[in-house]
């Protein structure tokens, strides 16, 4: 694996073999990297009573206050993290306030400036997002700013946010339009491009139902997604934003979608087979040969988008079979494993039920950590495509020491409407393997079984209590019920941990649906966090963390595969990479797992329980910022606003619909090879803070 290459203003990070991406360097966008060294104790106080006020999301008008005395300060690192504050506040009050230094002397504080601007006028929890004329004030500051601004670098800022502006009527999109069609006729440089392609982007996906884009915008992305349209390492992140917005719209055109599928950039030719199939149009000799080559790709991300495609575009279910029967034995593990489940749909074919039953028949190597995925998958797609077949097979899957294997067993029995198997699996010891049980009887038995539901409500584990409840919404066992259903909530509020959340919001609305008061075995709705170490959860910033992890390192070594390095962002996210630090040298991560992996967008792990709903105690807030979700980006995931639990993701690919809405605080800088081998289950064994 090649190593990163820096110079001042680029580096340039290794991707897949061979090949190689220019970003901007951490360097530049860590350039608050020592904001609390080699600098005035007056300052280093503001900036440090700038980060606290933040973190507590500005309750105060004190809090604003210190926030305000930042971004006005005179020192450009303190007001970049003041207006950087004031952004992420997401009061689309403060845009007003905010507008003022687009016309700043210092280029990053005008671009911070642009970004604060987007990110306020979102509002959040309590506060909607901005009002029409709000949003009019700020497009038309940003357009007169983007006519006379002489650094690209802010242009593309500009960009960016006149695209994600919360427009309500259609004649502001237009008018977005404009500005960026304006830009882009007379913008000379790659950060012109990138920020008209990003702009566009955002303008197109969340706007495409209130006014779908003109054909001048379309002939423009149509143009900067060929290749050879900018620069060949930079420009390809022009080329898939720009085919991003093509295939939200569906107007890339035959023509331009046979050239971008030879595009040198294996994600330039993986959007090309996704933008190959619409559902509504019939197949055409064209997409056949698309989709032939694609299927053919050295890339595996390419091979996986056209093996999709081909199942969207295959209505008569059985047309998908002979692609899947050769692709389950691809290379790739993640194509296989894709190729597998859709055999699901192949009852027809006995090439694919012979595969499905010669994958569940040898478990020869299903006993492994790193080898049940195969039989796993064939037994879930067996139990639709041959159900005696799947039946059959099921009896040695339930009973396997590995949980992940009685977990796909279970929803095998749902597939299979088994309602014996799923019944035994719903006192497994495992509650992932509960909740797949309890879902499959949700499904097939409903209300028949709700003593098994009952029975979950004195679990631990907050994803088996959420869909345990949820299945008794609605039960004419309401004397039975209600009481356990109670006593799930007082413990839940009595545990005091932030994210339990969404199995006491299944609690309280199935009591509400049997016309019960939770709040009436609540007591209290608050104690004390407590982290799931045991102890209070340290995510307060203070002065000595934030020097001493001024600008780290991270390395994960994962169990049988390898290990991976990350830049962490402590100058854009430093509560976020002060709470993972501080996890991490803990031990907490030693041991977890990466319990979600979705090829060709994300992988997910970090969670003591290996599920969605449990994580580090204590909620920790957003720190969106500029840096992208591109390949190898690292977040922290969330179910909503200032929700994260300390899980992270990576990001497999470039998944812009996510920027501006989840945190990204580190980035992958040698190893992403070893990310792309990650499969579900896969164990971290220890992460390693490298000051």
């Amino acid at each position: 694996m090649k190593p990163v290459r820096w110079n001042r203003k680029a580096a340039t990070i290794p991707v897949g073999k061979g090949g190689s991406r220019t970003v901007p360097t951490l360097c530049a966008l860590c350039a608050l990297c020592g904001f609390l060294t080699s600098v005035p104790v007056a300052a280093q106080v503001t900036r440090l009573a700038v980060l606290q006020a933040e973190d507590r999301r500005a309750p105060t008008a004190n809090d604003l206050a210190v926030i305000r005395s930042g971004a006005h300060s005179g020192d450009p690192q303190t007001m970049r993290l003041g207006i950087r504050a004031l952004g992420r506040l997401q009061r689309p009050a403060l845009v007003a306030e905010i507008t003022p230094f687009l016309k700043h002397a210092l280029p990053e504080i005008r671009a911070e400036a642009a970004t604060a601007i987007g990110q306020a006028a979102q509002g959040s929890k309590g506060e909607p997002p901005a009002s029409a004329a709000v949003v009019d004030a700020a497009a038309a500051a940003l357009a007169a700013r983007l006519k006379v601004e002489a650094e690209a670098d802010v242009r593309a800022a500009i960009c960016e946010t006149i695209g994600r502006l919360p427009y309500s009527t259609a004649s502001q999109v237009e008018g977005a339009e404009r500005t960026l069609l304006e830009l882009a006729a007379h913008g000379d440089t790659i950060g012109d491009r990138l920020g008209v392609a990003k702009g566009f982007e955002a303008l197109v996906r969340i706007n495409r139902k209130l006014r779908p884009p003109g054909g001048e915008v379309v002939a423009l992305l149509r143009r900067m997604a060929s290749p050879g349209a900018a620069e060949a390492v930079t420009g390809a992140r022009v080329r898939r934003l720009a085919l991003e917005a093509l295939a939200t719209t569906g107007g890339i055109g035959e023509e331009t979608l046979l050239t971008v599928a030879g595009d040198q950039d294996p994600q330039v030719r993986r959007l090309a087979m996704r933008a190959a199939v619409t559902p509504t149009r019939p197949p055409s000799s064209a997409e056949d040969e698309l989709l032939a080559r694609g299927l053919g790709d050295a890339s595996p991300i390419v091979r996986l988008e056209a093996l999709r495609s081909e199942g969207i575009r295959h209505t008569d279910t059985a047309g998908v079979c002979p692609f899947a029967v050769v692709a389950a034995t691809d290379a790739d593990t993640h194509v296989a494993l894709y190729a597998l489940d859709l055999l699901s749909r192949c009852a027809s074919s006995p090439d694919a039920v012979a595969l499905l039953g010669h994958e569940v028949d040898d478990l020869s190597h299903a006993g492994s950590p790193r080898s049940w995925h195969r039989a796993a998958h064939a037994l879930v797609a067996l139990a639709t495509a041959a159900p005696e077949r799947g039946t059959a097979a099921l009896a040695q899957f339930k009973g396997s020491r590995i949980w992940q294997l009685r977990m796909y067993a279970a929803r095998a029995a749902a597939a299979l409407a088994d309602r014996e198997t799923l019944a035994a699996l719903a006192s497994d010891d495992d509650d992932n393997v509960r909740e797949a049980a309890v879902e499959g009887l949700r499904k097939v038995a409903g209300h028949a079984t709700d003593s098994i539901y009952i029975t979950q409500l004195t679990r631990a584990g907050n994803q088996l209590l959420r869909v345990s409840a949820l299945a008794l919404e609605g039960t004419a066992s309401a004397d039975a019920a209600a009481p356990a259903l109670k006593a799930a909530w007082q413990r839940l509020v009595g545990d005091g941990k932030d994210n339990s959340h969404d199995a006491r919001d299944a609690v309280a609305k199935t009591l509400a649906s049997l016309g019960a008061d939770p709040r009436e075995a609540r007591g209290q709705t608050r104690v004390r966090q407590v982290s799931d170490t045991g102890q209070t959860p340290r995510n307060d910033l203070n002065a000595e963390d934030l020097r001493r992890l001024a600008s780290p390192r991270a390395r994960i070594t994962i169990r049988g595969v390898g290990a991976f390095e990350l830049a962490l962002f402590t100058a854009q996210a430093p509560a976020t990479v002060l709470r993972f630090a501080h996890l991490a040298e803990s031990g907490y991560y030693n041991g977890l797992t990466f319990h979600r992996v979705v090829p060709n967008f994300v992988i997910q792990g970090g969670s003591p329980g290996a599920n969605e709903y449990i994580g580090d105690a204590a909620f920790m807030r957003d720190e969106v910022g500029a840096w992208p979700h591109v390949r190898g980006a690292v977040g922290i995931s969330t179910r909503g606003h200032d929700t994260g639990d300390a899980q992270i993701f990576i990001d497999l690919v470039d998944n812009p619909r996510l920027d501006h809405d989840y945190t990204v605080f580190a980035q992958v800088l040698n190893g992403i090879d070893i990310v792309d081998r990650i499969l579900e289950g896969d164990v971290i064994d220890r992460i390693d803070i490298i000051p």
